[in-house]
C-alpha cells in the first residue's frame, strides 16, 4: 500500500516565515530534484509525525500530494529541534521510476533467539546498522535481514555476505578493489572479550588526550573548521528554513 503525504505550497521563506508556521503547526519542507525546479512547502505536523513512526515511511517510495499533483519521493533529510526533537524541516527528493535511486536502508538482525552462542550469554556485535544501496524505486527494500542464527563463537559477517534482493547493490562494493571496501557487519564475542577492548580503546583515548595536551601549546591560536558538517542533502535544500 502506497503512503501518501499531503502539503500545500507556500510562499515566504526564510527563519522568520518558518517560526510562524511552526506556531501553526506547519512543518517548512522542500522537494527537489527530477529537473525540475525546486517547490517551497509545508506539512501538517500531526500529519507527519504519525506517518514517521512508520520505518517503512523512511523506506518507501512516497505519494507526495501538493494541492491537486501527485509525484513519486523519497525523504532525503530529516532536522529536528535538538531540545524538543520534534520535526522542524523535511527535504523530499524527487525520483524517475526508470532510473536508480541512491539511498540509506536499515539492516534487520534476525535469527538472535535461535542462536546457540548467543543463547549462553555471548554478544552479538553490531557495527554496521544500516547501508547506501542503489537500485531503482520498484526494487526498494523496507530494510536488508541479516541472518546471525548459524553464527559461531568468533563468527563475522562482512558486508559480502549480506543476502540482497534482487536489484539491490551497495554503493561501497562498486569498486574494484571489493576487499578494501568490505566491512565487518556483526561478530558473535565473549563479554569479557569486549570489556578488554573498550578498556584498551579508553587507555588509547587517554593517551591520544594527553598527546593533544603537549602539542597544544604550539598550535595555540589555531582553529580548526567543521569541515562538511551540516551541508548534507542538495544545493537545493538551503532555503534558510533552518531553526536557529
Amino acid at each position: 500500500m502506497s503512503i501518501t503525504v499531503n502539503a500545500i505550497v507556500r510562499e515566504d521563506q526564510g527563519k522568520g516565515a518558518s517560526r510562524r508556521l511552526r506556531k501553526e503547526e506547519k512543518v517548512p519542507s522542500i522537494v527537489y530534484g527530477g529537473g525540475k525546479a525546486p517547490l517551497m512547502i509545508s506539512l501538517n505536523i500531526h500529519e507527519i509525525t504519525h506517518l514517521l513512526e512508520n520505518e517503512d515511511t523512511f523506506t518507501s517510495v512516497l505519494d507526495l500530494v501538493v494541492d491537486k499533483s501527485k509525484e513519486p519521493v523519497v525523504i532525503k533529510d530529516i532536522q529536528r529541534h535538538p531540545a524538543r526533537k520534534s520535526i522542524s524541516h523535511v527535504d523530499f527528493l524527487r525520483i524517475d521510476e526508470k532510473h536508480t535511486l541512491i539511498t540509506t536502508t536499515p539492516l534487520h538482525f534476525i535469527g538472535t533467539e535461535d542462536n546457540e552462542a548467543l543463547r549462553i550469554g555471548n554478544m552479538l556485535n553490531q557495527f554496521v546498522v544500516s547501508i547506501e544501496i542503489s537500485c531503482l524505486p520498484k526494487d526498494l527494500p523496507h530494510g536488508i535481514d541479516v541472518d546471525v542464527s548459524g553464527l559461531e563463537l568468533g563468527d563475522h559477517l562482512t558486508l559480502t555476505d549480506l543476502v540482497l534482493p534482487e536489484g539491490v547493490t551497495i554503493t561501497s562494493l562498486q569498486h574494484e578493489d571489493v576487499e578494501a571496501h568490505d566491512q565487518t557487519v556483526c561478530s558473535v564475542t565473549e563479554p569479557k572479550l569486549m570489556a578488554e577492548v573498550e578498556e584498551i580503546e579508553e587507555i588509547d583515548s587517554e593517551l591520544d588526550e594527553e598527546g593533544e595536551g603537549e602539542g597544544a601549546e604550539d598550535s595555540e591560536g589555531a582553529e580548526g573548521s567543521e569541515g562538511s558538517e551540516g551541508s548534507e542533502g542538495s544545493e537545493d535544500s538551503k532555503d534558510g528554513d533552518a531553526e536557529e
